[in-house]
């Protein structure tokens, strides 16, 4: 059906207006035209990192091989979990996870004990600080060294640089399912490390309920010594406070340490030059001698009147 006569002749008019004023404008003089959609929604992108104008289906390997791997590994994973389910909590008997007083998470003891960890520093955003991962001499061990350099890139945007991270990726049940590190037995964490005096800032993230506090971490300090001998670090849980992209937070709350997801090791002291941080074993224990809760202040928030 046609719409009537009297209502289409301004938008004709209007049409003809803008087409004429086009016109009329000197060859100098552009119109403004709208920017092309980019391929992904987010068109933001870190300073330093190339554009990448793909499909995000593009980067994705299609092939048959990784599929028929890729089901072989979920489905072991998943005979596992019903497997451990019969015996006990994790695959151990009840007695022995109630009466546990030490446990080893990470130990570095060969190539495969590396793929858990994943390095960055702030090469990726432009920077020019280096940081590499690989086993020590006798590949008992973790060997975590680079270069720190707070330089920062020349983008116009970043005003801070100089950090290098390692921090071991989340664990997944099968199927690509969420899964946390149960901690709530202990109180303690205890490493074995080796590094030449630089301080160190130990990171744990846990699982938080609203998406808002996706960057929450807990922090404290780990002061190495430097010099051949090794160093035991026991850490009581009570003393991490927690932080929100690096600022720390008025509203203090105990680590829940039955929904840990992963831990990590930053350093950013601003002193430019190599560095390096040897690792032997990350082991949490329980300390009967340690009753703190939490070392800091803690604020009631429905006061009694």
């Amino acid at each position: 059906m046609s719409l009537p006569k009297m209502t289409r002749l301004p938008s004709v008019r209007l049409l003809s207006s803008i087409h004429q004023h086009h016109q009329m404008l000197p060859p100098s003089v552009t119109l403004l035209t709208a920017p092309r959609r980019a391929v992904s929604q987010g068109e933001y992108r870190r300073p330093g990192k190339p554009k990448e104008d793909r499909f995000p289906w593009q980067p994705i390997n299609f092939s048959f091989s990784k599929g028929v791997q890729g089901i072989k590994k979920h489905f072991t994973l998943l005979k596992k979990e019903f497997s451990e389910r019969w015996v006990g909590p994790e695959g151990k008997p009840v007695l022995e996870h109630m009466l546990e007083q030490n446990r080893v998470m990470w130990e570095f003891r060969g190539p495969e004990s590396l793929d858990q960890w994943t390095v960055s520093s702030d090469h990726e955003i432009g920077g020019q600080s280096e940081a590499y991962l690989k086993l020590g001499k006798n590949n008992n061990t973790c060997f975590l060294y680079g270069t720190l350099s707070s330089t920062p890139p020349k983008d116009g945007e970043t005003r801070y640089s100089g950090y290098c991270t390692m921090r071991s990726k989340r664990p997944q049940a099968s199927f690509d399912r969420k899964k946390h590190y149960d901690w709530s037995s202990f109180n303690t964490l205890h490493l074995r490390v080796r590094g030449d005096g630089r301080p160190w800032m130990i990171n744990i993230g846990a699982e938080t309920y609203f998406s808002h506090q996706k960057d929450d971490i807990y922090n404290y300090f780990l002061y190495t010594r430097g010099g051949p001998y090794w160093q035991d670090v026991q850490i009581p849980f009570s003393k991490f406070f927690l932080t929100n992209r690096g600022r720390v937070q008025d509203d203090q709350h105990p680590l829940w340490l039955d929904k840990v997801n992963s831990i990590g090791f930053t350093l950013g002291d601003k002193a430019d030059g190599p560095f390096q941080l040897e690792i032997d074993f990350i082991a949490v224990s329980k300390d009967y001698a340690h009753t703190e809760e939490f070392a800091y202040e803690l604020y009631k928030k429905n006061p009694d009147v």
